[in-house]
């Protein structure tokens, strides 16, 4: 009896595990676009260790966690690819500049591999743009002297029209910053009818970004990507980062789509 393989057979085991192997790198991709994020002000120190785990089970690009968990964070995540991030300024940018740095060197010896900063807005709608790009550039280095990356946070609701946001696209190309990112998720706008909402990731927003900031600036979406097609349509605009909360939502989803 032949005891060779069918052909049919081979076919069908090499589609499958190309097929598997699609969705696996497709999985991981997404996976790392995703900066996991603990920044809830009533999180506790045993949520964002879980949030940590989670993060570690997806492996994602980092979670972002506030200031105080960074050196419990990196503990948690020892030994693994997931960086750890915190945030500069939060949420508001208002913090003098000096803190800002100081801020940022302490999260580089507590671990910290990544900084979100959020820049003055109130100087950025006065126009005293000088101000601005002293203050991102003191924080840059402070990240680089520390081994970190720079995310620059614009909170884009807060920003009416297009110059500004453009200004800033502009400001950070020139001080070669490694991201610039629309919202921090938490940037209540007032409403006519004197509600508040959260302003997050627009599409007009990313792609003004996208085509206003040097090749060399990337892009992240915060604030709203909640679920895989949010994902991936913010991907196609060209973000290449995200904060999410959903990340275990997100990416199951995407094991089950992709397979």
């Amino acid at each position: 009896m032949d005891s060779a393989i069918p052909p049919s057979f081979l076919y069908s085991y090499e589609n499958d595990f190309a097929g598997r192997k699609f969705m696996q790198d497709t999985v991981r991709e997404l996976a790392k676009m995703i900066d996991h994020s603990l920044l809830h002000p009533t999180l506790a120190d045993a949520q964002m260790i879980e949030g940590c785990e989670i993060a570690k089970k997806y492996s994602t690009a980092s979670v972002c966690v506030k200031p105080y968990a960074v050196a419990r964070a990196a503990d948690a995540l020892a030994g693994s690819s997931v960086r750890v991030g915190t945030v500069i300024g939060f949420p508001h940018g208002n913090s003098i500049t000096a803190v800002k740095v100081f801020e940022t060197e302490q999260a580089c010896l507590d671990g910290a591999g990544e900084a979100d900063m959020v820049v003055n807005i109130g100087k950025v709608l006065g126009k005293d743009w000088a101000y601005v790009e002293r203050e991102i550039r003191a924080v840059l280095d402070a990240c680089h002297a520390g081994g970190a990356i720079l995310k620059v946070i614009f909170e884009n609701a807060c920003l009416p029209g297009k110059e500004t946001k453009i200004r800033l696209c502009e400001i950070c190309s020139k001080c070669r910053v490694e991201f610039i990112k629309t919202s921090t998720g938490y940037g209540f706008v007032r409403n006519p009818d004197g509600t508040f909402s959260a302003g997050g990731a627009t599409d007009d927003d990313i792609r003004l970004m996208r085509e206003h900031a040097a090749p060399w600036v990337q892009v992240k979406a915060a604030g709203g990507v909640r679920t895989l097609d949010d994902m991936l349509r913010v991907r196609a605009l060209g973000v290449t980062r995200v904060g999410a909360t959903a990340t275990a939502a997100i990416l199951d989803e995407a094991k089950v789509r992709f397979a």
